[in-house]
Parts: C-alpha cells; structure tokens; sequence
C-alpha cells in the first residue's frame, strides 16, 4: 500500500516551495522509476539542470540546496521548479515574474502570486543574462552543442559488449554516463531557454501587423533538425516493407512479432543502422526504466507496421519542402512590409535566426542528452535479464525499483532484495492511477489525498464545440479522431485518421506520419514535438486541454495548426 510519499519524492524547500508539472508533464508523463529518478536524474540531469542555470547566468550554485531543486518529484511524477523560472523574470532584464508566470500557466487558478524575497533581486546575475542574451541572439553557431553531440556518440561508440562483462563492470559503465549526462544537459539548458526567443520576438513584431498568426509558419521547415531525421528515416524504412511483396505479407501476418529473419538483407542493414543511430528514443525516454527502440524491437515494429500503411503522397519530405517554401515566401513578404522601418526589420531578421539555430539545437542536444541514459539503460537491462534468468527478479522492470544506493548490495545479494522489489512494483503500479496536482505550493498534500484518475469525469465534447490550444504545426484537415495513449501500441490509428493524445514527446513523431493531424492535450510551440512535426509537415495543435479525455473515437474533427484550434464538427 503507498504510503504519505513515494519512496524518492521531494519535499519543497524554504527556498523553492512551487512546484508545477506545467513543461514538465511533457518531459516525463509517467511516474519516473526510484533507478531513473536516482540514477540518471539525481545524480544527472538534476545537477546538469542546476549548472545551466548557473553558466547561463541566473543563479550562482550556492543559491540551490543539495540536493538542487532545479526539478522536483512528487508521487513518482516530474515537477518543474517554479520559483528557479520565475528568477529568470526577476533577474533578466525587461522581464517580470508574471510574464514568465503568462508563458507557463495561461491565469491557471492554482498558481501561488509571486512574492518577492531579499536574495531574488541580482544586479550582478541581471549583467550576465543581458550579456547572455545578447550572444544568443547575436551567434551564428553554438559549439558546445556540437561537442555535446560527438561526446555522446563516441559513448555509443565504445559500448563493449555487454553480455561479456561482470555485473561489477555493468554497473561501473552505467556510473561512467552520469557525468556526460550533467554536461550535456547543462547545455540542454542553454538551448531550452534560447530556443523561445525567436517565436517571443517574431510574435511581438507580427502582433503588431495583425498577423501573430503566421509565427508557427516562419518557424516551420527549417532544416538541420536532428529529432525530425528519426521520422523521415522510420518512412524509409516503412517504404522499404511496403515495396517488397514478401516484407509486406510476414508484416501481415506476424506484426509485432516480426522475424527478422524473414526480413531482407537491406532492411536488417538499414535497421542495424537506424537502431545504432536511434536506438536510445522511445515513449518517457528520460526513463531509463521505459523502452526504447533498441531495448524492445517490437516498439519499433509496431511503428513501421503503421508507418507502412501509409500512401506515399504522405512522405514527409514533400510536406517539409511544401513548408519550407511557404516559410520563405512570408519571409520575403514581411522583409517587404518592414522594409520602411529599419529597426523591425533588423529584430525581424533576429527573430528568424534565432528560432532557425535554436530550434535545430534544442532538438540536437536533446538527442545526445537520451543517450548516455540509454547506455544505463542497456547496462541494467543486461542485469536485469541475468537476473531474471537466475529466478531473482521475476521481470525486467523490476529492476528500477531499486535506489542508486542499493545497486552495489544487490549485485552482491540479489535475492536479499526479491520480495522489496516485488512489493514496490505493485506499489510503483499504483501511482499510475493518481492524479497529479498541476501546482504544488509549499507542501505536497499525502498521496492519500490524491484524486484516482480512473475516478475522474470529463465534460465530453459537443457538436460545433471550438477547443482552443497552442498553433504548433500549420495546416487545416478534417478526419476522424482517435485517441491513442500508448505509443508502443498504435495499431488502432489508421492512416489518415487524427490522432489525438496526452503527451508530445518526440517519440510520437513516427505515428504522426500515419496520421492526417495532431492534438495533444500539453505542450508548447518550442516544445520538441512540436518543433519536429512542423519538421514532419504534420498539422499540430498542443494545450487543447484534456482533449485525450473528451474528444471521443470517432469523431469529425477539423485541426488548425496555425491559429491552434481543434472544431468539432459531428460525434461519432
């Protein structure tokens, strides 16, 4: 039985007492497993977080505790911290808390006002922002993105293999990507922060034309964007299936459950390849306790099994080169409409660079952040299969029940620990069906109190109802809804169909190529998924809220992705 807290929760400091699940719902939906929290989290991305804002100028490190409340965790659920976004308001010159506050929450209820202490005012930290922000506005290129990016593949590259090493050696290479993972995020960071900064300055220039509308589109089908190539590469593949007649009836027959053997010699080069490249991307990919395309290969098959299905009209490319024409001819105009007025033009011009670079670096670096968490995570899966194999753990999973502290004891008494995990499992289940308060002020009420998502009731959609949401990806198209909560198992959407859902990570883009629209009930317009279904030409509106809950299978729906509305239009 779950108790007040969860094994690796939080309690919220003096300091820090708000926290929000607000961006943060889309970075991991699911209660977090105690080894990713502890182990890639605490012991990674935590103090990576802590050190970006530092470097980037907002705090100094003796500002945060220790452990650092740069994110917070309650019921097994990812918070962000809201008091360390507010001090980007408070300490960046030309902002305020409540803009900040504007950007997350759209006047949510719950939030706490903000309320001004002696140590939030910062000359000093105000001199670095406006000095950061000038370079990240005023740079052509970034380059520790671009070594972020060749640390991570070189971890990949020295993955030995691991069938061969100790259990000692397993865990002594999932510690080896801790500290990449604190590196590479403390640049996450950087490129987190600077990516809203061109859509900020392209929307305040266009509100004023009367045509705030046509931001989504100048930062559509920019190019370079490392999360889109995962999409374009999963259609290849698919077409690969769809082209060869003996692929195309084993998938028929066997989909998930594909033999690769049946498979021919360039498809399993061609996935050899991919995998090698992308194997670290799945649903809740910050999880090393959650599947990726490497670590469970019928996630990957049953994407292509959808994929495949799909016309070829649907390439994404020909959609990305329809955006990215359209991208170009509004840059024109607008440079023509500005063309009198020397310093829009010129914040124009800053606008379109930063959201090109930005962007494309936000994606890159989110990549390499995934991997040396998957590098852990194939090291604990190698454990955990031993394991399994030894009667000590009766599946994989349940080896992310255990805390960083107890990987040493364990390996060295495994059954000592049979029936802690088995009990924490069935209590890790549960967390499953609570639902998380949006904003935690000063205290965390007991879990206990939480509400059961299986109890809640949602107002369903009615006829002519306009669901308002964030302009994501641009396109109008009308089709059928359906709503689709597991990634790993897609196979109820149908080509064409609109697939509406909770969360927009990245790892949902290969379904969107199946699929004639999205909605999705969080995010923004910098958010990864969006970024990358402008990359995919797929019609994208975020923020509908609870649109995964009231919009029903089957229903006619009509998506705007550049004015973020969802119509209904008749109920199945």
């Amino acid at each position: 039985m779950l108790g007040e807290k969860w094994i690796t929760d939080r309690t919220p400091t003096e300091k820090f007492p708000h926290y929000t699940r607000a961006n943060g719902a889309d970075v991991l939906a699911d209660p977090v497993t105690p080894l990713g929290w502890t182990w890639s989290w605490e012991s990674g991305v935590v103090l990576g977080c802590r050190d970006g804002f530092v470097s980037y100028g907002v705090f100094d490190a003796d500002e945060y505790g220790d452990p650092p409340e740069s994110f917070g965790l309650f019921g097994g659920y990812f918070y962000n911290t809201l008091t360390q976004a507010r001090m980007m308001g408070v300490r960046q010159p030309g902002a305020t808390p409540e803009m900040i506050d504007d950007a997350y929450f759209d006047a949510h209820p719950d939030v706490p006002p903000y309320v001004a202490e002696d140590w939030h005012e910062s000359e000093v930290h105000s001199q670095r922002l406006e000095k950061n922000t000038a370079y990240l506005l005023e740079t052509e290129s970034h380059t520790p993105i671009e070594e972020m990016k060749d640390m991570a593949q070189r971890l990949r590259d020295s993955r030995p293999d691991l069938s061969t090493l100790t259990l000692s050696e397993l865990v002594s290479r999932a510690r080896e990507m801790q500290n990449p993972t604190v590196q590479i995020f403390e640049q996450h960071v950087w490129a987190s922060l600077a990516a809203s900064n061109g859509p900020a300055i392209l929307g305040g220039i266009l509100a004023e034309l009367g045509r705030e509308s046509d931001v989504v589109k100048l930062v559509t089908g920019i190019g370079n964007v490392d999360s889109a190539e995962i999409g374009r590469e999963l259609w290849s593949l698919s077409r690969m299936i769809r082209n060869s007649e003996s692929m195309t009836a084993h998938f028929d027959e066997n989909s998930p459950n594909v033999n690769l053997n049946e498979l021919t010699e360039e498809f399993r080069n061609s996935l050899d390849d991919f995998l090698y490249r992308h194997g670290s991307r799945g649903p809740n990919e910050w999880d090393p306790g959650s599947d990726t395309y490497e670590s469970n290969l019928s996630l990957t098959f049953n994407q292509l099994d959808l994929i495949r299905k799909q016309d070829d009209s649907a390439d994404p490319l020909i959609a990305f080169e329809r955006n990215a024409s359209e991208r170009e001819r509004l840059r024109e105009e607008f440079e023509g409409i500005l063309a009198q007025n020397e310093e829009a033009l010129a914040m124009f011009n800053v606008g379109m660079k930063a959201g090109e670079l930005w962007m494309a670096l936000r994606e890159r670096n989110k990549c390499s952040a995934v991997k040396p968490i998957h590098e852990a995570r194939m090291c604990f899966n190698e454990i955990a299969d031993r394991m399994v194999d030894e009667g000590h753990l009766d599946n994989r999973k349940q080896i992310y029940m255990l805390l960083e502290d107890e990987v040493d004891s364990y390996i060295n008494d495994p059954s000592s620990y049979t029936d802690l995990l088995r009990e924490r499992e069935a209590d890790y289940k549960l967390l499953f069906d609570l639902d998380p308060p949006f904003i935690v002020n000063t205290v965390c009420p007991p879990l206990t109190e939480w509400p059961k998502k299986s109890d809640l009731q949602y107002s369903p959609v009615t006829a002519g109802e306009i669901m308002q949401g964030n302009a994501c990806s641009p396109g109008t198209y009308t089709g059928k809804a359906r709503v689709i909560l597991d990634a790993s198992d897609p196979s109820a959407l149908e080509p064409g169909e609109i697939l509406v859902t909770f969360n927009t990570d990245p790892a949902w883009t290969p379904l969107f190529l199946a699929a004639g629209a999205v909605v999705v009930d969080l995010g923004a317009v910098a958010s990864h998924a969006s970024i990358v279904s402008r990359e995919l030409g797929i019609p994208c509106v975020a923020s509908a809220t609870d649109a995964s809950k009231r919009i029903p299978d089957g229903a006619t729906i009509t998506v705007d992705g550049a004015e973020g509305t969802v119509t209904i239009l008749e109920l199945p």
